[in-house]
């Protein structure tokens, strides 16, 4: 089953818990740590895993090596959602996923390359959420209702995708409104 809570003060520094862990086992591997995620932006309902995404030069073997040898536990997902309309190739959609070590925190920790889509992605999606309360607080109450509604809760992320495109999407035009405004 699905629970979705209310925003945690505490999910922050879990998150920072977590990040000093991935850069010990990663080093000058991760060129980013960033907290992302529903969990990363204030005020919202979400489920209670922080996810963190490290961004990284390459997705090469030597990354996954260090994170299993800290005990992070490798998934075999290796994609993002492809959002509609997308003009990036598959590559820009590529990833590594791992579970925290046995017995830690509940954690997603997404590898991705610095620079591809998806990791531009996590970020915008997390700093409009932030920026935007209201489309935040909207999310929370689809994602509350969702998890209560489904009778299949393997379906949550399926049914849910299409809701993070709507609001990618918008981020995306606020994103360009922003870079114009600096520019002039």
């Amino acid at each position: 089953m699905i629970e979705i809570v209310p925003h945690q003060a505490h999910w922050a520094d879990e998150f920072e818990t977590i990040a000093d862990q991935l850069r010990a086992a990663l080093g000058e591997l991760a060129l980013r740590i960033d907290h992302i995620g529903s969990t990363a932006v204030p005020g919202l309902a979400a489920k209670d895993v922080i996810d963190v995404q490290v961004s990284v030069a390459a997705l090469d073997e030597t990354t996954a090596e260090r994170l299993s040898r800290a005990g992070f536990e490798r998934r075999p997902f290796n994609r993002d959602h492809l959002p509609p309309n997308s003009e990036d190739g598959l590559e820009q959609w590529g990833k590594f996923f791992f579970r925290e070590p046995a017995g830690q925190r509940r954690a997603h920790i997404h590898v991705r390359r610095v620079g591809a889509a998806n990791q531009r992605y996590a970020l915008l999606f997390r700093d409009y959420l932030r920026a935007q309360p209201a489309t935040a607080q909207a999310y929370g109450e689809l994602k509350t209702r969702l998890a209560a509604a489904l009778a299949d809760p393997d379906s949550y992320p399926d049914v849910k995708d299409p809701a993070v495109d709507l609001i990618y999407l918008a981020a995306l035009a606020w994103d360009a409104a922003r870079s114009e405004a600096d520019k002039s």
